[in-house]
């Protein structure tokens, strides 16, 4: 009798949650409509920008970021690296089991449904009453890597188990794998406010420019190189999420192949990569002016081309120190911060010595455009300069 009371009150909260959800939807989706009703009105409406700290948002910058003149809409969302330990496809079949103590690193983010409802595009609305009944959303990408769908089961570190309720397009899920309610994160290890969504009125203060002098005045001083934000108007990023200067990992593992790994016992900045996956995607071998260098196999000839091309030129004199390519370790050696590219073996760090992180970068302009040329971005450019790295971005240009 218990099981069946407990069994209806369940399914009664469900109904609750999904209706408030589902007036919620609704009430911006008429919110919408009454701004589009005319050409005019629509030009008028308010644009959706993107704001991130390289650190993460320290406590408070949220809020202080919504009482700003001109922010009708905000949305807050979460970011980690989550522990994938097990999934099943929606018939039950065993699809991702790696062997312990490995685990797969998923790039993953929580959102509040309700707030996060005005920025979906009106046909993806719906499924915010999904997410809040714990639910997951994969992006196009991360389905098609994991070769799941809807009704399939990803299980994470401690037991905790999500339903996949949809697929959505990388550009809605912010090219993450996995999006979920901040509730359902906080239990399977997405703690870190990343970034923010803000809806932003027309009118003075509304340029990336001086919305970005409004919201670094928000930041507190302790952050030290880190107290900079990084602010995107519409169309200035295909992805809107944190760090959106470099390929997201759900890109990088399709190019480059996903490895299962775990933090290193006793230095948890690093990581332990299943060995298998080490002796597939790496190499080491020979590059002009380099020497022997280890890195993922599918950069090698990239590398080649532009080292070959630096010393076809006579500027091989340029790269005065290889500082490493393959490390197996998290952004700055903190395992509360994403997983590094140069854990694919996909960066490489050159000239280190006079180009130190968080400090202006002093590579020589044609070191830089060489290697952009071939297909690297550099940190140079980066909202925190890491003037000695550079990692891939694209395919060559060349010819």
């Amino acid at each position: 009798m218990r099981g069946r009371i407990r069994t209806v009150a369940v399914m009664l909260a469900g109904v609750l949650v999904g209706s408030l959800l589902t007036l919620a939807v609704q009430s911006s989706g008429a919110q919408l409509s009454k701004s589009s009703g005319t050409h005019r009105a629509s030009s008028r409406a308010p644009a959706t920008f993107l704001a991130w700290v390289p650190s993460g948002l320290p406590d408070g910058f949220a809020l202080q970021a919504t009482g700003l003149e001109g922010i009708v809409g905000e949305t807050t969302v979460a970011e980690d690296n989550v522990w994938l330990r097990r999934s099943w496809s929606s018939y039950g079949a065993v699809v991702d089991a790696p062997p312990a103590p490995f685990a797969i690193p998923i790039d993953a983010i929580g959102v509040d449904p309700t707030t996060f409802v005005p920025f979906l595009p009106p046909e993806d609305r719906s499924i915010a009453a999904s997410l809040a009944l714990g639910e997951g959303v994969l992006g196009t990408t991360s389905a098609k890597l994991r070769g799941l769908g809807p009704g399939s089961t990803l299980e994470f570190s401690g037991g905790v188990r999500v339903r996949i309720a949809a697929v959505l397009p990388d550009q809605v899920v912010g090219a993450s794998e996995l999006m979920v309610s901040r509730q359902t994160g906080a239990a399977i290890g997405i703690h870190r406010d990343r970034y923010l969504l803000l809806q932003v009125s027309p009118g003075a203060g509304s340029s990336p420019g001086a919305l970005t002098k409004r919201l670094r005045a928000l930041l507190p001083t302790s952050l030290g190189i880190d107290r900079r934000v990084q602010v995107r108007a519409p169309g200035d990023t295909p992805y809107l999420r944190a760090g959106d200067a470099v390929m997201p990992p759900v890109l990088l593992k399709s190019l480059f192949g996903e490895f299962a790994a775990r933090p290193v016992p006793g230095n948890p900045g690093y990581l332990q990569i299943q060995p298998s996956w080490e002796h597939t995607h790496l190499v080491t071998a020979p590059v002009p002016l380099l020497g022997q260098v280890t890195c993922n196999r599918a950069l090698i000839p990239q590398l080649r081309g532009a080292m070959t091309e630096l010393r076809r030129r006579g500027l091989g004199s340029l790269v005065r120190s290889y500082d490493g390519c393959f490390a197996p370790r998290f952004i700055n050696r903190d395992p509360s911060a994403m997983i590094s590219h140069h854990a694919w073996g996909v960066a490489i760090d050159l000239n280190a010595g006079t180009n130190v992180y968080g400090t202006p970068p002093h590579q020589d302009q044609r070191l830089v455009q060489v290697m952009q040329r071939w297909g690297f971005s550099w940190g140079g450019n980066f909202i925190v300069p890491d003037g000695n790295h550079f990692e891939y971005a694209r395919s060559p240009i060349v010819g």
